[in-house]
């Protein structure tokens, strides 16, 4: 039997390689050519002799990131904050779909799965600024709410404490919308007999739920962990920085890697510094990834990414 080459593969399908064409172009010319950029984080890299031209600084960009004392806060801080981003908005992604799902008003329904998914559009920027209207201590909603009532105000831009609450909140708030529509999306997709048929053996909405809707979700969960895990050690960047700024006071609680090399690159100006600690952050993700898709592999191989 002759065996088909690659070309005859693309000749006998070639209306499904010209659909797929704009996505690999996508990933190639943002995602792949940029991984070049990579060398600056092993080069002392100078304006004049550009990124290829620079002299080569081995590993000393990395010893930046580790003598300053910052790396272990920094990444501790990232995991942390993106761990909780996953369970809170997992959790609320799932109760939000199917409490939806169990919705009977069609305009209600749609009217809700709308009004959650509407944050997902609205910048950082925006969201910081709303966030430092409600939250300021001298005018802000809740201060001067809490001054109506002849209650202390609360300074939140001094207290590093409120500030995983209010990350989590915001983050919830932003993203839960997304989430819900992929899950709203899997749930759709169960055979309706099955419920009819529960309902039938006397099964009561809790039940119908659990052991018809749950087990359903179960290989999505899964996937969307995986995907969020893939990048827990890069922290959202345009979130933290929209709402915690510059404020020093703040820092020890609340600043992630990535906002750590953007002021290293703002104040230093050392592009190989702050190149560094990339290439640190994209290791550790790799290195996570890995051992937790084995560990899904282990559960059930199916599931796994690859």
């Amino acid at each position: 039997m002759k065996k088909h080459g690659f070309l005859d593969e693309i000749a006998k399908n070639r209306s499904l390689f010209l659909m797929i064409m704009p996505a690999v172009l996508i990933f190639l010319v943002f995602s792949y050519l940029p991984m070049a950029g990579m060398v600056i984080a092993f080069k002392s890299y100078s304006y004049t002799d550009g990124i290829f031209g620079s002299p080569w600084a081995g590993f000393s960009n990395f010893e930046f990131l580790f003598q300053s004392g910052k790396a272990w806060l920094i990444t501790k801080n990232t995991v942390i904050f993106n761990f909780i981003f996953m369970i809170v908005n997992n959790l609320l992604e799932i109760i939000i779909a199917i409490i939806l799902s169990e919705l009977a008003g069609k305009y209600f329904k749609k009217f809700l799965q709308s009004a959650i998914f509407l944050p997902y559009f609205i910048s950082w920027v925006v969201a910081g600024a709303i966030v430092y209207n409600l939250l300021n201590y001298e005018f802000g909603a809740v201060n001067t709410f809490l001054k109506s009532l002849g209650l202390n105000p609360i300074d939140v831009y001094n207290n590093p404490d409120y500030w995983v609450y209010i990350l989590t909140f915001f983050s919830a708030w932003k993203i839960v919308g997304y989430g819900t529509v992929i899950y709203l999306a899997t749930i759709t997709a169960i055979d309706s007999e099955m419920y009819e048929a529960a309902k039938i053996d006397g099964a009561n909405l809790m039940q119908r739920i659990m052991h018809i809707t749950v087990p359903y979700l179960i290989p999505t969960i899964i996937i969307l962990i995986l995907l969020k895990v893939s990048s827990i050690a890069r922290g959202d960047f345009g979130m933290f920085y929209q709402l915690i700024g510059n404020n020093g006071i703040l820092f020890d609680k609340t600043d992630v890697i990535d906002t750590y090399a953007f002021r290293a690159l703002l104040e230093l100006q050392e592009f190989g510094m702050s190149s560094a600690v990339g290439v640190y952050q994209s290791v550790l993700n790799f290195v996570i990834i890995i051992i937790v898709n084995e560990a899904v592999k282990r559960y059930n191989r199916d599931s796994a990414l690859f």
